[in-house]
């Protein structure tokens, strides 16, 4: 199965007169959809914008991975454990909050700031063994190639970075779930165009190949 999500239909969230522009893909905040709170391990694919100097101030995060891509500008993060990090585009930023920790992230350019932000729940053997009080983990990998797997133990699961050229043919991982989401350019998948923003939900479909009308760049989880 194959459910296509269109960017355009994201709920908008964020606060425009700070200077924040959120698209959100699942149910989060005061938004609640209950046939869209999750899929798989995957809680929150949220798009974001801050203008320069705008930013969320110092907020709690609990037994959840948070994987950053930053696609423009610079993101700058702070928490309580005393990790501090700038995430430029082509870095991966990874927070595992374990027990909790508090942070914060902010655009402390002069550019505008874009960046995809993931959430993964962590399966049942990871949850356990980061009880409350568990020290919360932090790093950023720099200028992640094209098709360079990240692997995510904590949630059994692998972001897989793509950057087809015009033309290209890339194969989709064949995994029970995987979870596309479109950071730039024209593609098609199984004769479905996409565009930047869009994302796919896939369940037990093998062989299914994405072809690239632009040069692109896309984010393609591969799930338990």
């Amino acid at each position: 199965m194959m459910e296509v999500r269109r960017g355009a239909d994201r709920y908008r969230g964020g606060d425009e007169t700070a200077g924040i522009d959120t698209r959100h893909a699942f149910s989060f905040g005061s938004f609640y959809d209950p046939d869209n709170l999750r899929f798989g391990p995957v809680l929150a694919v949220n798009e974001e914008r801050l203008a320069p100097g705008a930013g969320f101030d110092e907020h709690p995060h609990s037994h959840t991975e948070i994987i950053t891509w930053v696609v423009e500008g610079e993101l700058t993060h702070k928490d309580t454990a005393g990790h501090t990090g700038t995430v430029r585009p082509g870095d991966l930023q990874h927070l595992s909050a374990a027990g909790g920790v508090r942070h914060i992230e902010r655009n402390e350019g002069t550019e505008p700031l874009r960046f995809v932000q993931m959430w993964l729940a962590p399966n049942a053997e990871a949850a356990a063994a980061a009880p409350a009080g568990a020290e919360p983990s932090y790093g950023i990998v720099r200028g992640i190639a094209d098709d360079t797997p990240y692997a995510l133990p904590a949630a059994s699961a692998v972001l897989h970075v793509r950057r087809p050229g015009a033309g290209e043919r890339i194969a989709v991982p064949a995994a029970p779930r995987v979870y596309v989401h479109v950071v730039r350019g024209d593609l098609r998948l199984d004769g479905t165009e996409l565009g930047p923003g869009d994302s796919v939900r896939i369940t037990g479909t093998a062989e299914l190949e994405i072809l690239a009308g632009s040069p692109g760049e896309l984010l393609i989880w591969e799930l338990p």
